[in-house]
Parts: structure tokens; sequence; C-alpha cells
């Protein structure tokens, strides 16, 4: 049996000489702290900032797979990394900072139901323009108004999800209960209103990458994806095969490249929505279905039936090992500044490229992070935002990524038994001759809804030169 030690600091508030989130403090009676490794100070001020500290032993069988060992001292080290990020000390303290960002989810998913609940007013404001003789036909053959009504006992039931979502980030994150009210206060001072949309969204991704009904989404990429490196790695040597996933959202591809053997993956997120979603995700049991939520009630177009539209969807939908795959949070163009060039076998890149404020730093970090000969996969479409520095075609950003060094892999057509990597993915060149291809990828969490988002998603292998 071999251990490992770790001592990680966790950052937290004492109030009054009370440690949040207990019920009671020794040091509110006068006594030693009774937690070892708790630094207590004097109390008589009302306010000081602490750290926790404590060193964590984790025992590992000296015949473990060496993966397996390096997996626990990365997640240990990354917790490290991540509390100092977190620390109202690093860096400038204002909206962007890891610990605001942090706090403002925290505030969207406790303010979850305040938020549906006061969109769930306005379409009631709405209806009351109804003049009485249709309001009399809507109530009598349909019930309208108790739609209104099963939403609202839905909100709270989802409301009690979010709960468990908040609870988790804040031991997980060693957030008091005094800190995030402060925050709360000081955001409604600045007539701030708790964010909504990210909230639902991070709610609507346990659907697309963690539940039987989202299995459609997920086909259109994961088994081509899983395929290319399967392909590529047919014999991963005892180091393994480092993957990289930037923009990995709730982490499901993540996972299943962790499946593959010899495979090692980092996931990366850069949304605290998402990732305060993925810690509690990790922390539930194993078991299947463990969780619930009604994840339609907050939009009512495309429904093919009321029942549709409340109904309850379970997940996860398999097992769950949250020690298979690392979460490194922030934005990728920065929080692997520190890492050493050359880190990663493959960069996989499932709907993210779009997602870039500068494109172009996303190349450099993908070109700077990829060993010489690895791989980067591009699945995903080119749906910019509102206000990218850089938006190019993809004409343009295959002359612009062959002119960095990477070379371009061809890809046997749908059918075809031949090319350099038989990838099995369908789709067709995107731009004759130039090894990038279109496959059709559908987008929309709803697999009942009346209506279908698809993209022809850009699909690339191309190896760094």
């Amino acid at each position: 049996m071999r251990s490992i030690t770790w001592t990680v600091a966790t950052l937290c508030w004492l109030w009054a000489g009370r440690a949040l989130g207990d019920e009671a403090s020794s040091a509110t009676r006068g006594e030693p702290a009774s937690q070892p490794g708790l630094v207590w100070v004097d109390a008589s001020d009302p306010q000081y900032l602490v750290y926790e500290v404590r060193q964590v032993e984790l025992a590992l069988p000296e015949n473990e797979h060496p993966l397996k060992r390096a997996n626990a001292e990365r997640h240990l080290k990354e917790k490290e990394r991540l509390l100092q990020r977190l620390d109202r000390k690093h860096g400038t303290w204002n909206e962007h900072h890891a610990q605001h960002r942090l706090l403002e989810a925290l505030r969207g998913f406790s303010a979850y139901a305040e938020t549906q609940q006061a969109e769930l007013n306005r379409l009631k404001g709405l209806y009351s323009h109804v003049p009485k003789k249709q309001k009399t036909l809507l109530e009598r053959e349909v019930k309208y108004s108790q739609k209104f009504t099963d939403i609202a006992q839905l909100i709270e039931k989802n409301q009690q999800l979010c709960n468990g979502i908040v609870q988790n980030a804040m031991e997980f994150y060693g957030i008091g209960q005094h800190e995030l009210d402060q925050h709360i206060r000081s955001m409604k001072s600045a007539g701030r209103g708790a964010e909504r949309v990210s909230v639902s969204q991070a709610l609507k991704h346990f659907v697309r990458d963690w539940a039987a009904s989202g299995v459609n989404e997920r086909d259109a990429a994961f088994p081509c994806i899983l395929k290319v490196l399967k392909d590529l790695f047919p014999n991963p040597g005892q180091e393994g095969v480092k993957v990289l996933l930037p923009g990995a959202g709730l982490g499901r591809l993540g996972h299943e490249v962790a499946e593959l053997p010899g495979f090692q993956v980092t996931n990366n997120e850069w949304s605290t929505y998402q990732n305060i979603a993925y810690r509690f995700l990790t922390s539930r049991s194993p078991n299947p279905n463990t969780s619930t939520i009604h994840p339609f009630i907050d939009s009512w177009s495309h429904h093919r039936s009321t029942a549709d539209m409340l109904r309850a969807i379970t997940f996860p939908d398999i097992p769950l090992d949250p020690s298979s795959v690392l979460l490194v949070e922030g934005d990728f163009t920065t929080v692997f500044r520190d890492e050493a060039a050359a880190s990663y076998d493959v960069i996989v890149t499932h709907f993210f490229i779009d997602t870039a404020r500068n494109l172009m730093s996303y190349f450099d970090t993908i070109a700077r992070l990829l060993k010489p000969g690895g791989y980067w996969v591009n699945f995903g479409p080119l749906l910019y935002g509102t206000a990218p520095f850089v938006q190019l075609t993809l004409e343009e950003i295959v002359t612009v990524v062959e002119g960095m060094g990477f070379e371009f892999l061809e890809v046997a057509a749908p059918g075809s038994e031949g090319g350099s990597h038989s990838q099995g993915c369908g789709g067709k060149e995107a731009i004759p001759g130039k090894r990038v291809y279109g496959v059709e990828a559908e987008y929309g969490f709803d697999e009942r809804a009346l209506t279908r988002n698809a993209y022809e998603a850009v699909f690339w292998v191309a190896r760094r030169k």
C-alpha cells in the first residue's frame, strides 16, 4: 500500500466567532477548536477571513494502474489550484473574478424559483387580457389556468434540486452562508437581478448529457469522436493517451472517452453555472437515475402536449465515476498558461470553437498544448456570438490552421473502407479537397418538441507537425 498526502487550504469566513456552515463554533463558547487543522482567531472583532487547512491522505494500492494513481494526484493538485484562484486576493476583485462569478452562479440557482415564478406571473398577466368568453372556453375545454398551478408546483420541485446544487457547491468550494447572503444583498442593492437563463441552460444540459432522452443529440457526435480516438491510438502505451476537452459542459463526452483503455482525460469548462451543476452530479450516488428534474416548464413553445411540457427527466442514465475525469475550471486561453507546452496527445473541441471571443487565441492555445504529432479533433458548428473579435469562414479557418503547421487528415467517405483513418462518421466534404467534413447534428435538448434545430457540424482531424 502506498499513500500520498496533500495539503488543501479552504477559504472560509468567520463571523462573530462562528465558523459559517457549522451549527455553532467552539470559539463562541470560549472553547478550543474541536476540529483538527481548523485555525481559530479571537472573535472580539465581528469579521475575520480565515483558512481551514487540511491534510488529505490518500492510500493507493501498489498494484493500482499508474493512470489511476496519476488521476488521484491530479484531482488533489487541481483542487488546490482552484481554491487559490478563488481567493479574493488572487488577481483583481471585480465581476470577472472567479469567486465573484461563483457567487453569482450560487445566487442564480438559489433564486431559481423566484426568477421562474416572476416569468410565470408575467405570462399569467398576459392571459388576463383574454376576453371572458374566450377564457371560459379555454377553461372548460383544456383547463388552461391549471397549467399555471402545476408549473408553480414543479418550479418548487426544481428549486429543491437547485438547493442541492448550491449546498454541494458551498461545501466543495468552501463558501460560507454569510458570504453568499452578503453577496445577494449587495447585488440586490445594486439593482442587479439573479441570472435566470444560464441556470435554465445548465439544468437542461442534464438532459442533453446525462439523460436517456438526450441520446439522439449525443449520437450525432460521440460515436464518431470515440471511433477516431480508437483508430488513432489502437494500443495506448503505459503512459496512456492524454486528452483535453475544452468547453466540456457537463462532461459526458469526457467520461465516455475515459472509458477507452489507456486514456487520461481532462475536461475544461468556463461557465460556473455548468461547473457547479457538474460538481453536484459527481457528488451523488454512482447509481443511475438518482435525480429528477422538470426541465421544460420554462418554455411554452413547440410542445406536443401538456404532459410533455411538464414531464420529469431522471439522470444520470449510466453509472458515473467522478475520479475518471479531471475538471479544470476557467477560461481555456488562460487557465492552462502555467501548464507545460506539448502536454496533450489529443485535444477534442466539441461544439466549442465558435464560442471564442478571439478565435485566434483558441488556435494558439491548442497549438501550444498539443505535442508534435498530436491530434486536434473538432466537431461543431460555426455559430459565432454577438461580439467576437474574429469571425472566420470555414475556408479561412482551414487556411489559417494549415498556416500554423497543422495537417488535415483524410477521412473515409460514408460507407467507404479507404482513407487514412476510417472514422465511420458519415457526412460529406464541406470544402472539396480540403479534408474537412459536414455532419448533421441536432441541438435542442427536448426530443419530443415540435421543432428540430440542426447544424451542419464541421468535423476534422488535424495533426500538428
